[in-house]
C-alpha cells in the first residue's frame, strides 16, 4: 500500500488491481467526505448561537481566511488549490445560508 501523507496524519492508498477494485476505494473516501462535511454543517449550526446579527454570519474576513487556509493545504498535498477553494466557495455559501436560517430560527425556542 501506498500511503499520502498529509499533516493531519496518513493515510492509507490501496494499490487496486481492477478499475471496480478502485472505484470502490474511490466510493469509500467520496463517503468520508461527505461525513466530513456533515460535521462541518453540525459545527456551522452550532455558530449561530454565538451571533448576533446576520451580518456577523457572512464574516468575508473568516471566509477569506479559511479559503486561504485550505489552498496552501492542497498545495502541500499536490492538489489544485483552485479546485480546492472553488468547492470550498460553494461549501461556505450554502452553510452561510444554513447558518442563517439557524440564526433565525434561535429566538423561536
Amino acid at each position: 500500500m501506498q500511503k499520502a501523507r498529509s499533516k493531519g496524519g496518513i493515510m492509507e492508498i490501496k494499490s487496486c488491481d481492477t478499475l471496480e477494485e478502485l472505484r470502490k476505494e474511490i466510493d469509500k473516501v467520496d463517503e468520508k467526505i461527505v461525513e466530513l462535511i456533515a460535521v462541518r454543517n453540525d459545527y456551522i449550526k452550532q455558530a449561530a448561537k454565538f451571533k448576533h446579527t446576520v451580518d456577523e454570519i457572512k464574516a468575508d474576513e473568516r471566509i477569506e481566511d479559511v479559503l486561504n487556509h485550505v489552498r496552501h493545504k492542497a498545495l502541500s498535498l499536490g492538489v489544485s488549490p483552485n479546485m480546492v477553494a472553488d468547492l470550498y466557495k460553494e461549501m461556505i455559501d450554502a452553510m452561510v445560508e444554513t447558518e442563517i436560517a439557524e440564526f433565525r430560527n434561535k429566538g423561536s425556542f
